[in-house]
């Protein structure tokens, strides 16, 4: 998460653990899981730091999980919109005698 986007180290690890409890909230019963992988999450504006009295006010916690429910949820759609990838077929090595 760059620095520039969240100037203090308690504001980028509130939106860290609020990433992790959104993706652990989509694994709960009666949400769509994600399919497993990796899976970036980028921060692609700043925090205006003049409407969270707080580096971890509970507005800035609110907000960040809102968002993030909704970024989460949109892809959830798109995935399950396209077909399933194929699975990675893997060469067979031959020995050489």
């Amino acid at each position: 998460m760059p620095r520039r986007h969240a100037r203090r180290a308690v504001t980028r690890t509130l939106i860290k653990r609020q990433i992790r409890a959104a993706l652990s909230r989509r694994e709960a019963p009666g949400q769509g899981p994600l399919r497993s992988g990796l899976w970036v999450v980028r921060l692609r504006a700043p925090f205006d730091r003049s409407s969270y009295t707080s580096a971890a006010s509970s507005a800035l916690r609110v907000a960040a999980s809102g968002e993030l429910d909704g970024v989460l949820g949109q892809a959830e759609r798109k995935l399950a919109a396209s077909p399933p990838a194929p699975p990675l077929a893997i060469p067979e090595l031959r020995g050489g005698k």
